[in-house]
């Protein structure tokens, strides 16, 4: 079945025009059939006026010559003029007798036009209608010239007017149309330029920019698309820009609060634990039904400083640039199967050498990485956590021959937008985008959702894979 609204646009046009076209070809037919049956009628109706006049002629003869036995009316004499196929001429009387009637017969070889048509012909124009005019002699009416035509001879000269009128149609219907697609083809040529340029634009390559064009208004179109393109170049540099400047701010801050829990609430805690030490030495002695309360004192602390080591190591996590990338996910993948006691399981996978990354990129994947295994154990309730970390090459024609590749895989609630698709999600993006990478995030319609990043990187001697990690 067609689809009307999602139709080619040339074919659209196309069958616009071809019926614009049959209904000028209906209009110019109705026209040729009016116009026809005028002509007829106006050519009936001299012929009525000649034969009046002619047999008014023979009738004067008659008196003149005083000949009573001559034959009148004599129409043989309008006949050889005048008549053609299907053309009947008649005088008749006062009293309505017919006293002579000459009819030619129609042409043989005309094909009979259809029913439905002939219907429809007779039905407007009620061909075979007499043209009459009196015949008169000295004032007094003796009787009337009649002419007609036969019904089907007019009807099969229409058909076949109209027959020939509708085979030059279907000829240059065809044609026409073929001709009117193949100049909107062409016309319509640089929307495939506009059309890729919007996908460049839509796959965030913003360097795309559209050719000049003839058409005023796809030129139009081109310079709102190039002003669009380099607005929206400028406006993510800036955003990029800004980013960094609050990514470097965010870590600043959260250094800033590691060494203050560090200083203050780890030395006081410390304390803590030292003065429950002491008392709970003086209460042996002195006081042993306190011990159990002393004992109590010395677990919170430590309770507390087991909590304290883990904010501190989220907030500040080891130096990447000491340990590398793949040590430290290692040590972070390891801390969070010793927190969470194999529930649930965290794996890793790291394929290639990432020894020689720039440290803006190590420390930016490896936050990454931090916020989507928090999301996972802490919001998802997924069992089972894969992460896969690959140093791919790529084209060495590019300015940045490799990427690395970044998949996170769990089995959790995959529904929570306000976890899925908040702020964290919106900082991981954030942080790849001023990477120059790419981020994807798929949750199923089941169980589990997925993770991929994608980032450029340039490093100066080749990689391979060189490394395999497993835990």
């Amino acid at each position: 079945m067609w689809n009307w609204s999602n139709s080619d646009l040339k074919v659209r046009l196309t069958l616009r025009v071809a019926a614009v076209s049959t209904l000028c070809l209906a209009a110019i037919s109705c026209y040729f059939l009016i116009d026809s049956e005028h002509t007829v009628r106006a050519r009936v109706e001299a012929i009525a006026g000649v034969t009046a006049r002619t047999l008014e002629l023979q009738q004067s003869k008659i008196q003149w010559v005083n000949n009573p036995r001559s034959d009148f009316p004599d129409l043989d004499a309008v006949a050889a003029s005048v008549m053609t196929s299907g053309l009947c001429l008649a005088f008749r009387t006062s009293e309505g007798d017919v006293r002579q009637r000459i009819c030619s017969g129609a042409q043989s070889d005309t094909a009979a036009p259809p029913i439905a048509f002939a219907a429809l012909y007779r039905r407007l124009f009620d061909p075979g209608r007499e043209a009459v005019h009196p015949v008169t002699v000295s004032g007094n009416a003796i009787g009337e010239a009649v002419v007609w035509i036969d019904p089907a001879v007019l009807t099969a000269g229409a058909w076949h007017d109209a027959g020939r009128l509708m085979a030059a149609f279907a000829i240059a219907l065809p044609l026409l149309c073929a001709l009117v697609y193949a100049a909107l083809a062409r016309a319509l040529r640089p929307t495939r330029l506009i059309c890729d340029g919007l996908e460049r634009i839509a796959a965030n390559d913003l360097t795309a920019r559209l050719p000049p064009f003839d058409l005023a208004e796809l030129s139009a179109i081109r310079d709102v698309f190039n002003h669009l393109a380099e607005s929206l170049a400028t406006a993510l540099a800036d955003r990029n820009e800004l980013t960094q400047k609050l990514i470097s701010l965010q870590d600043e801050e959260r250094r800033h609060l590691a060494r203050e829990l560090h200083d203050e609430f780890g030395q006081s805690l410390a304390a803590i634990r030292a003065l429950a030490a002491s008392a709970r030495q003086t209460a042996a002695q002195d006081c042993p039904p306190l011990l159990a309360e002393c004992d109590g004192i010395a677990r919170t602390a430590a309770g507390m400083m087991e909590t304290l080591r883990g904010a501190l190591f989220r907030l500040r996590p080891p130096d990447v640039d000491e340990l590398g990338l793949a040590a430290s996910l290692e040590g972070l993948v390891a801390g969070w199967n010793v927190r969470s006691r194999g529930r649930p399981r965290f794996e890793i996978a790291i394929s290639g050498t990432f020894e020689r990354l720039a440290s803006s990129i190590s420390a930016n994947l490896y936050r990454i990485v931090q916020e989507a295994l928090t999301n996972a154990a802490k919001h998802a309730g997924a069992t089972r956590v894969a992460l896969r970390l690959e140093m791919r090459e790529s084209d060495p024609q590019l300015s940045t021959p490799c990427e690395i590749a970044l998949a996170i895989d769990d089995d959790g609630r995959p529904g929570d937008p306000p976890v899925k698709s908040g702020m964290g999600l919106l900082g991981m993006r954030e942080r790849v985008a001023a990477l120059g990478g790419r981020l994807s995030f798929e949750a199923g319609h089941g169980k589990g959702s997925s993770l991929r990043v994608l980032v450029p990187v340039a490093i100066s001697q080749p990689v391979g894979a060189a490394a395999e990690y497993a835990a």
